[in-house]
């Protein structure tokens, strides 16, 4: 810790009035979705090659590919939807929907001339369409995905804790993903099977969360059984508090390296996962904590007694 001073500067006891908030965040939450619901609707996503067909290429270079030069030539040919990922060090791989000006047979044969006339050395490695019926099926695949794993954390939920934390939980894990959808549909940032990965991750992070806040809640509910539950709820998330703040901070941190490049092939990833990071801190209090408040706790578990080991000296 004396390695990062600012570490010292994150309070270690506060007494902030969560549940006092609990009504205005949720109006700033209702907000939010129908203004991401609306947006999804009226902007719909940028999606990518991945979601709505389009071609790939793989190319190589004798040297390091110049991934700059590569995506400047695509948006100065026109290519929609231009993506330029490195694999390895002198390979990359090159999607686009298609080509302005091309019919869509002779964009992929227009873009490997044009690259080839101004990079001495490319080769196209390999060429492939996707067309639009597996794009559809990516896109089905990857929301059944996102279905299968909240209901399976609904059940991990119930089952850890009551029923009523696994419908907080669910409630702000859809809350969630709403927003970040929303995000992307109002940011245009291209949405490619990379923020599938992202929106899985940002479940996984947001569920952590909401465990242990949870996991504090249900120790302090068998410690203060007369304890009001809105001040059981403020005291366990002022004791979490200082832990909320290092771990959000050190998960955007690692992010920041490409979270600030547009142009970098992870930026989409990264962007998604920095806004669920923030949103899913955001609803662990302020959307699945109030559901609980709401619904109300059951109190009847005893307070766990510690296990008591028999001598080794007796048989």
């Amino acid at each position: 810790m004396k390695f990062w001073p600012l570490i010292r500067l994150v309070p270690r006891q506060t007494h902030f009035n969560f549940v006092g908030l609990a009504p205005y965040a949720a109006v700033i939450s209702l907000l939010a979705v129908v203004g991401s619901g609306a947006s999804i609707f009226i902007q719909q996503l940028n999606f990518g090659v991945d979601f709505v067909g389009g071609t790939m290429m793989q190319v190589g270079t004798p040297g390091p590919t110049p991934l700059g030069k590569i995506r400047a030539d695509l948006a100065a040919m026109g290519a929609n939807n231009g993506q330029v990922q490195g694999v390895g060090a002198s390979s990359a791989m090159v999607r686009f929907r298609d080509v302005r000006g091309q019919t869509p047979e002779s964009g992929p044969a227009f873009v490997a001339q044009k690259l080839q006339a101004d990079i001495p050395g490319l080769k196209v490695t390999q060429q492939n369409f996707v067309g639009g019926v597996v794009s559809s099926e990516l896109l089905v695949k990857g929301l059944e995905a996102l279905g299968i794993a909240l209901g399976l954390m609904l059940l991990y939920i119930w089952f850890r804790f009551q029923l009523q934390f696994g419908l907080g939980a669910i409630l702000a894990l859809a809350h969630d993903i709403v927003l970040t959808i929303g995000f992307l549909s109002v940011t245009r940032i291209e949405v490619s099977m990379t923020s599938i990965a992202a929106l899985l991750t940002v479940i996984g992070y947001s569920m952590n969360e909401k465990v242990i806040s949870f996991d504090r809640l249900r120790e302090n509910l068998r410690k203060f059984k007369t304890t009001p539950l809105r001040e059981v709820i403020n005291l366990s998330e002022n004791e979490r508090l200082s832990r909320t703040i290092i771990t959000g901070t050190t998960a955007l941190l690692a992010l920041s390296g490409s979270m600030f490049n547009t142009e970098s092939a992870l930026f989409s990833l990264t962007a998604t996962m920095a806004f669920g990071i923030v949103i899913g801190t955001y609803s662990s209090i302020y959307v699945a904590l109030p559901v609980i408040l709401l619904w109300g706790v059951r109190r009847d578990d005893d307070e766990a007694a510690p296990i008591r080991l028999r001598s080794a000296s007796r048989p």
